[in-house]
């Protein structure tokens, strides 16, 4: 499948086969894009909580009830449902792991690269805590980067998905502990085969045209 092809055929999946479950392979794939996902400053301010079980989805699902019941069939029907979840601050526990992690990567071939590299990151955690003032928005931005590489890579695996953000990101913190963990929801995907009822399939695409959308200089 051509990249083309995969965005042509991609679209939000309204109701999926229920008891059809996606091959680990593929499900495997996809965690590896998540965890190689782009970050600013390689800030890695997330945590991906997967739902494959019944179980699991159930306690997901919990976060749909009430007004957002409308998704409740989309979780419990999926084959595999990922909660994106972001940290509630960038600590100096974190700071610390992620250049230990660079250095065990092999990322710096100099003392001075491993101590810029710090610097950097540091200075733009400061700038949004202190001066912008919008550190959970900044690390949310960091989340929807890894939804939106998510969404690409089901496409081309030719996995039906279904991106959410009807749900109650307090309930869903409540029924996974992610609080006590310093996390908080963020989105939920979906991700499974569709059913013959999702009527979405059958809809075209409606997308404003490309003169409107792009400047070319």
């Amino acid at each position: 499948m051509t990249l083309n092809d995969a965005v042509a055929r991609r679209h939000t999946v309204k109701a999926f086969a229920s008891g059809q479950s996606l091959p680990q392979a593929e499900i495997d794939t996809l965690l590896n894009l998540l965890r190689n996902s782009p970050s600013s400053v390689n800030s890695q301010p997330w945590h991906f909580v997967v739902a494959s079980t019944p179980e699991g989805r159930e306690r997901i699902a919990e976060s749909t009830d009430g007004e957002f019941i409308y998704n409740r069939a989309k979780v419990v029907n999926a084959s595999h449902v990922i909660a994106l979840c972001m940290r509630s601050d960038i600590d100096e526990a974190h700071l610390n792991n992620l250049l230990a992690q660079e250095e065990q990567d092999g990322r710096f071939t100099r003392p001075e690269a491993r101590a810029g590299q710090d610097k950097s990151r540091r200075g733009y955690v400061d700038m949004h805590r202190y001066e912008l003032r919008d550190l959970p928005q900044w690390m949310e931005k960091q989340v929807y980067l890894a939804l939106g590489g998510l969404l690409l890579g089901a496409a081309m695996l030719g996995i039906d998905a279904t991106p959410m953000e009807g749900f109650s990101p307090r309930a869903l913190d409540k029924a996974l502990g992610l609080r006590e963990q310093g996390l908080t929801g963020v989105v939920l995907v979906s991700l499974g085969y569709r059913s013959e009822e999702d009527f979405n399939a059958a809809l075209p695409k409606s997308r404003l045209p490309q003169d409107a959308i792009f400047t070319f200089i």
